[in-house]
């Protein structure tokens, strides 16, 4: 990789990550508030709050405070980018790539989760796989001996088709630019810890797609390539072609009705809304992750995973995001609970070179 080939990967990464983070913050305060009462709700708070169209971070709308969560991540509240797993797990992504290499092993995957991530902050598919990691993997097994039972019963639970890692894939598209049969393994390799089926079809998605707009495609063109890596027959990839086809739509209603009592923390339908809110402003971020972000369902993931995506364009992201959190990011993990933006894309950017 040449000089300047570096340099320019250096504007994507740090694009990739403050939109990635910018995202979260976006989604953070009104998480609960959209799982639990819907988009509704949830459209109605930021109306009361003069903030429709959503294009800046969520206001703490006076009277309303009890509505919505984190007020430490609300319009003028915030100073830093407080923890969430969405970052926490993008994070454990580069501490295995760097302890490990592209040769990892969901195994490897299992032994970071256990030096670095707190129990109280895993949750769905990702709670009964380290619950089962803890209980049956050995004492030493994070510290690298063999798994004394076979990990893949870990992905044999309930929640295993739910958006964990999608959630968990983004980086492993940021390191391979143009190489997306990489960006898949990878995600794939990762998601099998805790995922099956569509859960695993929604990370290779992402992961593919961010190998691919880091080297030159659209957005758009991303997407629809990398419903090629999954089987046609999936529930990702009706929920590809579903938001291509409403991403002209002003709102996000026609997804809503298809998917209509589906989990609002399931892969599928948050796929089908990525793929909306990313294609349809691929030349405004704040509108990216703004649409995204209102139209509900998993909220800090959604904005997360499009705010990542969209930066991976090289694209200026306005200074008012990261101006926000002043790149200073707090994550759960052991030895990590303050890390700056610099550090994040310097580590992410010596993978790659």
């Amino acid at each position: 990789m040449s000089s300047g080939d570096v340099i320019s990967y250096r504007s994507q990464i740090t694009n990739a990550w403050a939109g990635r983070i910018s995202g979260c913050m976006l989604g953070k305060p009104i998480e609960q508030l959209s799982m639990r009462k819907g988009v509704v709700a949830l459209q109605d708070y930021l109306e009361r709050g003069k903030a429709l169209p959503l294009r800046d971070y969520v206001p703490l709308v006076k009277g309303a405070e009890a509505e919505v969560e984190h007020h430490d991540a609300c319009f003028g509240q915030m100073t830093t980018a407080i923890p969430d797993d969405d970052i926490n797990y993008t994070l454990i992504s580069l501490l295995v790539l760097e302890e490990y290499g592209r040769d990892f092993s969901t195994a490897d995957v299992g032994r970071a989760w256990l030096r670095y991530l707190p129990g109280a902050i895993v949750f769905t598919a990702e709670r009964e796989a380290y619950a089962k990691l803890l209980a049956h993997a050995g004492m030493r097994f994070p510290f690298g001996a063999p798994c004394a039972f076979d990990i893949t019963e870990c992905s044999d639970n309930p929640y295993n088709d739910w958006i964990g890692a999608q959630i968990r894939s983004d980086l492993y598209g940021w390191v391979t630019p143009g190489e997306p049969k990489a960006a898949a393994a990878l995600a794939s390799t990762d998601a099998a810890l805790s995922h099956r089926g569509e859960g695993i079809h929604g990370a290779v998605v992402v992961a593919v797609a961010g190998s691919l707009i880091a080297s030159g495609s659209s957005p758009q063109q991303a997407i629809e390539e990398a419903g090629a890596y999954i089987p046609s027959n999936s529930e990702c990839a009706e929920a590809i072609a579903l938001g291509l086809a409403f991403a002209k739509d002003t709102d996000a209603s026609r997804l809503h009705m298809k998917f209509d009592g589906m989990s609002p923390v399931h892969t599928v339908n948050n796929l089908a809304l990525v793929t909306w809110g990313l294609t349809r402003n691929p030349d405004d971020f704040s509108a990216a992750i703004g649409d995204t972000v209102s139209a509900g369902w998993d909220t800090d993931c959604n904005g997360a995973t499009v705010g990542g995506l969209w930066g991976l364009t090289g694209r200026p992201i306005p200074s008012c995001w990261v101006d926000g959190w002043n790149g200073r990011v707090e994550t759960s993990l052991s030895g990590y609970s303050v890390i700056q933006l610099d550090e994040l894309v310097e580590r992410t950017v010596a993978l790659s070179i």
